[in-house]
């Protein structure tokens, strides 16, 4: 039974794709679960328009993204925290600490694209990365200077 994928499909395919399964799989499985549709010329026709226009909206969000990129490229953020004498930190930098002051400078950032493996717990400077889209990845400075107290 040859179907067309409405999901992906671990193990199997992408939306889109046409893949040659057994019939009980099909008709059992994929097909109650509206995973899947019959391969029929309507249906090959439907799916090729959808994939157009979505390579059209992904091409039209990177080019969005880069411009985006080159301008949170140019961002520095800094932030003052209390430290200690060796210049480890009381407490730490989060991701969300630097999506918060990016919205504050006028981006709006989710706090799961700014790539950040660890808290940042040491005074300096600091690379941060942000995927913007899969294949666009912005690069924010992000300074931590110990705060002054008074």
């Amino acid at each position: 039974m040859e179907l067309i994928l409405r999901e992906d499909i671990q193990h199997l395919g992408r939306r889109g794709d046409v893949v040659k399964v057994k019939n009980g799989y099909g008709r059992n499985y994929l097909l109650p679960r509206k995973l899947a549709v019959p391969l029929t010329e309507g249906n090959k026709k439907a799916v090729e328009q959808q994939k157009v226009s979505a390579l059209k909206r992904d091409a039209h969000e990177k080019s969005q993204a880069e411009q985006l990129g080159a301008i949170i490229g140019k961002v520095s953020l800094s932030f003052a925290r209390k430290a200690g004498e060796s210049g480890l930190l009381f407490g730490s930098v989060t991701s969300i600490d630097v999506a918060e002051a990016l919205a504050k400078s006028g981006y709006a950032i989710d706090r799961r694209k700014i790539l950040l493996e660890n808290p940042i717990k040491q005074l300096g400077d600091v690379q941060v990365p942000v995927r913007l889209h899969r294949e666009v990845t912005a690069m924010v400075t992000v300074q931590i200077v110990a705060e002054t107290e008074s």
